[in-house]
């Protein structure tokens, strides 16, 4: 039976990082395949002066295009001001996210899984409100925040996720569910590159986006063109335009996730970029989430050391650093035109 899922997410019109469009696509392609029962997006509010809202019409084109009718919520516009703040006197529209995320894992009948891959800010709020509920209800947290080097000197310095609330950020770590975590990046030592202990990877658009059908491909290029227009629907339809295909596909595209959507799916990617069930990988497996204790500070710095004892907090790691990278690129692929 497929796990239920809540995904949240910084998805934003105009965009802040379009790495959000194509999680959300990957989310979609798994849902549609039956692999996830997606639950709902809770979307972040934008952090004060950036210049887009929620991105609400990527969600309403994903739910036309595969049929499915997944609900969005967005999220709270107060940070939290220590890990243990529950924000008692927010706004009920501040509090619709939490809400929205209490209500899913006390009515579902599974355990739900939860990806996080913006601000951890309701996610945690959730979790600080009704620990007890996440201990018997959440499957697990995937948070993709925060730097992974084992040299603390290294960790110090803040990932752009962590420090969009960074008490929020620290509060995960101290619920009672299961938590994994993907640190996106190692560390911020030199260029942008793939490392072991960070989920980072890259590919051209070239290798993607030409092989969507046409209302992917219009779905991206809404996305691409930065549009405002509330044309959504009808822009699916359109012929897709030939010479911005041509031009989005000539940029290279900076991504941190979809690990974290396979492992809630029960499936991965190995070194030659076949995504796979878990069980069946084995050693061809070319990341993999090891269990370790994980400890987060005043200052939302993580640490962390191996403990093959652990049962609840797992951190991803690349076991293959020089095949990562194409084999990511080659699965994002195989799922994105799995959509029609």
């Amino acid at each position: 039976m497929a796990t239920p899922l809540i995904h949240q997410t910084d998805l934003f019109r105009p965009h802040n990082d379009p790495d959000d469009h194509f999680d959300l696509a990957v989310v979609y392609a798994l849902a549609l395949q039956g692999k996830i029962d997606l639950r709902g997006i809770v979307i972040d509010r934008p952090p004060p002066k950036f210049d887009g809202d929620p991105d609400v019409a990527a969600i309403a084109q994903l739910n036309h295009i595969t049929g499915l009718t997944v609900p969005a919520v967005v999220g709270s516009s107060q940070p939290m001001k220590s890990p243990n703040d529950t924000q008692p006197s927010a706004s009920p529209s501040d509090k619709a996210a939490v809400r929205f995320v209490l209500d899913t894992l006390r009515q579902s009948r599974q355990r739900v899984a939860i990806t996080a891959v913006g601000s951890c800010r309701d996610i945690a709020l959730a979790g600080k409100t009704d620990p007890a509920l996440f201990a018997r209800k959440c499957a697990g947290i995937y948070i993709n925040a925060g730097t992974g080097s084992p040299d603390p000197r290294l960790a110090a310095t803040l990932e752009y996720n962590v420090t969009l609330d960074p008490a929020a950020y620290r509060a995960l770590f101290e619920l009672p569910c299961p938590i994994y975590w993907l640190p996106c990046f190692e560390d911020y030592e030199g260029e942008w590159r793939v490392k072991r202990h960070g989920t980072y990877w890259r590919f051209r658009q070239e290798e993607v986006l030409p092989a969507l059908s046409p209302r992917m491909q219009n779905f991206f290029l809404y996305m691409f063109e930065r549009l405002r227009e509330t044309d959504w629907l009808r822009y699916l339809y359109r012929q897709p335009d030939a010479s911005l295909i041509h031009r989005y596909s000539q940029q290279e595209r900076n991504m941190w996730s979809v690990a974290n959507f396979l492992h809630v799916a029960g499936v991965t990617v190995t070194v030659d970029g076949e995504v796979v069930p878990l069980k069946a990988a084995g050693g061809s497996a070319v990341y993999t989430f090891q269990p370790v204790r994980i400890s987060c500070n005043e200052n939302a710095v993580t640490t962390w050391q191996p403990d093959p004892r652990s049962t609840n907090r797992y951190m991803f790691m690349v076991r293959n650093v020089e095949r990562y990278q194409e084999a990511m690129t080659k699965a994002l692929r195989t799922l994105l035109t799995t959509l029609p």
